[in-house]
Order: C-alpha cells, then structure tokens, then sequence
C-alpha cells in the first residue's frame, strides 16, 4: 500500500485524479452547458421517466416497494405510481431506479453502462425533499444531472475493459454509484473537499456481479446506485472520511476494472462534455441492446419468407444461425423468463421472425411459452466471427435462415434505428414516452411533461411550481 501510495504522489506531485474530480464535480456551472448537451440530456430525462413509469406496473417493482414499505417516513420523497408511499429521499431514489432498470428499456451509453437511471432519482427525490426555502432553475437541474453522466464517462475511459460489454461486474452498480454522488454533491452544494469524500464513500458502495443478470435481482442494481450514491453524499456532509486517492489507486476504483489508467481531468477552462462528442442509445423494446441487432437483421430476412399477412411457415424452416458477438449472459437457448428472455438472442430472433416486431407484451410469459417459439428456438445456431468484437460500438448481427427446399436467406445489420449512429428522431422519442407514460398518466398530463421536459433549460425560479420543478412533475404522476 506504500509503494503504490508513493506512486501516486510521484505521477501526480500537485494534484491526484480523486481531487481532479472533486474540482470538476465542485467547480462546474451552468455556464459550461452546451445546447448540445442540453439537448441531448433532455432527451435522456423524457426517456428515463417513461422507462422508469412503465417500470411501476412490473413484478420486481412491486416486490421492492413492498419491502421499502418498512421505511416509510414523513420526511420523505415521493415513489413514482404509488401515491400513498412515501419514502427518504435514498430509499425513494431506490425504488424510482429500480423502476427504470426494471424492463431493461432505460438508454446505454458507450463505454457500456445506463447513464440515466443512476443520476435522475437522486435529483427527483433530493429536490422534492428540499426545503421550501430552496429555490432553483431547470438549469441547475440540468447541470447536477450532466455532472453525474459526467463522472460515470470520465471513469469508464481509463479502462479498455469499459469499452466492451461486461463480463463481471454490471457498469450501473460500479460508475452509476460514483455518477449518483456526484449528481447528489453538485445539487446539494457540497465543498470540493466533501465531493473528494462523496467519492470516496461511494467506491466503497459499488458494485454488483453480472451472474445476476436477467434475474430480478438486476433492476436492484439501478436502485442501489441511486441510493448509495445519495448516502455517500450525505456521508460526506457529515464529515465522513475515505481514502482521498481512491480513484487514483489500483486497489480503489481500480479494482473494478482491468488495465486501470487514470488520468488527472482537464482545467474547468478547458472543460468538454463526454455526452457532447458520444451519444446514448434509446431502446425500441424492452431488452438487453445488443439483441436489438438481432431483431433488426431478423426483420429484414422476415420480408424474404413472409408475404401479405401471412403466418411465418415454421415447419419449413430448418436451421436459423446468429451470427453475432461472444456474450456470455445473452446466450440463453431456451429461456423461461421475462427475464431471461429480455437476456436471449435466441429469443429475439425467434419473436422477431414470428411476430415482424418485438414490443413491450412480447416479453409476456404467454408469448414467451408459445409452442411456436419454443420449435424456432430449436433450431437456433450462434456463431461467433473473429472480427464480431463485443462492443455496442462495433457489433454487427447477420441472421441466416435456412428453409427445408434448400433455400438460405441472409440479412445483416450493423446499426439499428435507436442507436447513437441512427438517432432515434424526437417525435419518435416523445412516442416512446407516451405509450410508457400512459400506464399511469392522463394523455393531458403526457403531454403536459413532455412540454416541461422540453423547456427545463427555460424555467427561472421554480418557487411557483412547489419550489420545485420535480414537486411539479410528481404532482401530475401520483394522483
């Protein structure tokens, strides 16, 4: 512990990566937000909302709501769709982000992790907790917001392991933690010393491994970032100490990822946004993001063996291959699930080839269970091509289908539409948000929240809305 502590004070003699951070988290304004961002971290929340909305009516929701019931408390924040539960603001942000990850809809960023839904529920349940005397601006919201995407992008590129999609620990439980923090520290107006120890704190809290993917277990990883985060903020408030180099050592954030190599950030003078030059991905359904690939070559070579309306003629098919990149977790041949099947290639294909579309009630366990997919899945191949690496940035899927006379049909896709390479438009993102948000609200509050999601950056002071933008908002989602 020596030696590498006398490293760091040699590779970084004036300032170490951890304080780095804390200045940036500390000393970033409003006035370093860009339109771009702006624009694209508006689209990030109206997203994020709906996801985490239609997230309320799922299974594992409700589970968790049951259990945090325990923690019910007048000093509390609101839990989306459950108007007679209120919660602290950690446990609140809990539940929300539990919510959002709950389906697997929410948006993925490159390095690989879901930027959204880490960050959002802290700054709902922290502004709806503050004092009336508490006053703020869209803006203000916007920046915390930005701060936490921020932080989680900083860290993902001083390791190539983070370019890939995981294999051991699921990136929303290791950056989203640390991405909670700092949104909490920069809305709360912690000191830079106390966003040093906000870090600190929360390396301690991260973490989850991916052998829990598509269980109902992984939504809590989502939860639990938002949650930690928030208390490794209030930690620090109160004066709680960490190591103050824990994101320069390789046995502190380090210890998540391989070829760990951090870098002291940048001046604030000379400050650019990650989320600037690198987009996020918004989902079409409700899946893991690399088998919307899957679904979209699976569309294209649907065309070849349907005509008119048609049902896919399953018993002249003999052999479906997927050729696709080597994961681990989202190789599940005969899943039994939503879950498992939200995790499957397989699955996807299969549904894609039968139905010409994946939704939200495909992953429904009547759909999953039909005799006519469980006879596709039989006859699924995968293949793994050398140069098919296992990067949201570079994967490609080609589904082959081969029919009884002999006959192969083969489509290719390199970019779905939703992806960062083929932006999902704004009308289609504000379609998106509406059917999921229409689970639980009015079609006049639907369209209410997507008007003040689209102006945030204009809103003054917010005392006229409850003192706050988000009481607002929850004043529409909870009656």
């Amino acid at each position: 512990m020596q030696s590498e502590y006398c490293t760091v004070l040699t590779l970084f003699p004036l300032k170490s990566v951890t304080e780095s951070f804390a200045r940036v988290i500390h000393g970033l304004t409003v006035g370093h937000l860009t339109d771009h961002v702006i624009q694209r971290s508006k689209r990030m929340i109206l997203d994020t909302l709906g996801v985490g909305f239609l997230g309320t009516s799922t299974e594992v929701f409700h589970k968790a709501s049951e259990y945090s019931k325990i923690y019910n408390s007048n000093a509390s924040s609101s839990v989306w769709g459950q108007s007679d539960l209120r919660l602290p603001p950690p446990y609140a942000a809990f539940m929300n982000g539990v919510a959002i990850h709950s389906m697997d809809f929410d948006d993925t960023w490159h390095p690989a992790t879901h930027p959204s839904g880490a960050v959002l529920p802290v700054l709902t349940a922290l502004s709806e907790a503050l004092p009336s005397s508490q006053k703020f601006s869209g803006l203000d919201l916007l920046l915390a917001f930005n701060v936490g995407i921020e932080i989680q992008g900083r860290l993902m590129h001083f390791s190539k392991e983070a370019s890939d999609i995981p294999k051991r620990f699921h990136p929303p439980s290791v950056v989203g933690t640390l991405g909670s923090a700092a949104a909490a520290s920069k809305f709360l107006g912690l000191s830079m010393p106390e966003c040093q120890e906000a870090l600190a704190i929360a390396v301690s809290h991260a973490g989850a491994p991916m052998a829990n993917a598509a269980t109902q277990t992984k939504p809590l990883h989502m939860g639990n970032a938002a949650k930690h985060g928030m208390e490794a903020a209030f930690l620090a408030m109160l004066g709680l100490q960490g190591n103050k180099q824990v994101l320069d050592m390789h046995t502190g954030f380090g210890a998540f990822y391989a070829n760990y190599s951090p870098k002291v950030l940048p001046n604030l003078e000379s400050h650019t946004w990650l989320l600037g030059q690198q987009d996020v991905a918004f989902k079409r359904f409700p899946a893991h993001l690399a088998t919307h690939w899957v679904a979209d070559a699976a569309a294209s070579v649907r065309k070849h063996l349907v005509t008119d309306r048609a049902p896919l003629p399953t018993d002249h098919i003999e052999k479906i291959v997927l050729r696709i990149p080597d994961v681990q977790y989202v190789n599940r041949p005969f899943p039994d699930s939503e879950h498992e099947a939200r995790h499957s290639f397989q699955y996807v294909a299969c549904a894609t080839l039968l139905d010409g579309h994946v939704t939200v009630p495909s992953f429904h366990k009547s759909q999953i269970s039909r005799p006519q997919v469980r006879e596709l899945l039989s006859k699924v191949k995968l293949e793994h091509p050398g140069d098919n690496l296992p990067s949201f940035n570079t994967l490609y899927c080609e589904v082959s289908v081969t029919l009884s006379d002999g006959a192969t049909f083969t489509e290719c896709s390199d970019t779905f539409y939703g992806h960062w390479r083929k932006p999902l438009s704004q009308e289609d993102l504000r379609e998106k948000f509406r059917a999921n948000a229409s689970s639980m609200l009015s079609c006049d509050r639907v369209e209410r929240l997507i008007e003040i999601v689209d102006n945030l950056e204009d809103l003054g002071d917010c005392s006229h809305f409850n003192n706050s933008i988000v009481r607002f908002l929850l004043r529409f989602i909870n009656i």
